[in-house]
């Protein structure tokens, strides 16, 4: 089977191209490289097409990626598109993650995001759920943090955003 290349990926127009691609890429098994590859595209499109395909992944697929957790927090802090930064939070959410992995940077970004109401409810709610996770870690940072989302009106959000506020305060995520 030939390579994916950039027009391949860049061609992806719906769900059934997503599945196809992935499809490829779990053919060949090498979810790792398939994501080196693609995730720096400098045409927004090829990168979020492929972030897109990775999204049809398992988690064990996916937990080839855990060596490039750092540059995928990377990504997500400094992409300007927000198909890539929703894309990529959401596989660095399907990873593992350790109380050596917590970079304050990606943590100051998660609170700030998810707490913009500016910001798209999908970003807003993968921030939250990624701020969540990292929290864990200290139970001083843990209570500062459910006080933040107890101080969130939720009027200002939408529902994805104010479901998983909730969850987390009714201890169900």
């Amino acid at each position: 089977m030939a390579a994916l290349t950039d027009d391949r990926v860049r061609a992806v127009f719906g769900e059934l191209d997503a599945q196809a691609v992935y499809r490829e890429v779990k053919q060949t098994g090498d979810f790792l490289g398939f994501t080196r590859r693609f995730m720096h595209s400098d045409d927004e499109r090829v990168a979020r097409n492929a972030f897109w395909a990775l999204t049809k992944a398992t988690d064990k697929e996916l937990s080839q990626l855990q060596v490039i957790l750092n540059d995928l927090m990377d990504l997500a802090l400094t992409t300007p598109s927000s198909s890539v930064r929703r894309l990529s939070l959401n596989i660095i959410e399907r990873l593992k993650m350790d109380e050596d992995d917590l970079r304050t940077d990606f943590l100051d970004f998660c609170l700030e995001h998810m707490s913009d109401a500016d910001e798209l409810p999908g970003i807003q709610s993968i921030s939250m759920k990624l701020a969540y996770r990292m929290c864990k870690f200290y139970p001083e940072l843990l209570a500062e943090f459910k006080a933040t989302l107890e101080s969130m009106e939720p009027d200002f959000f939408k529902p994805a955003v104010n479901c998983v506020r909730n969850r987390i305060l009714n201890g169900k995520l």
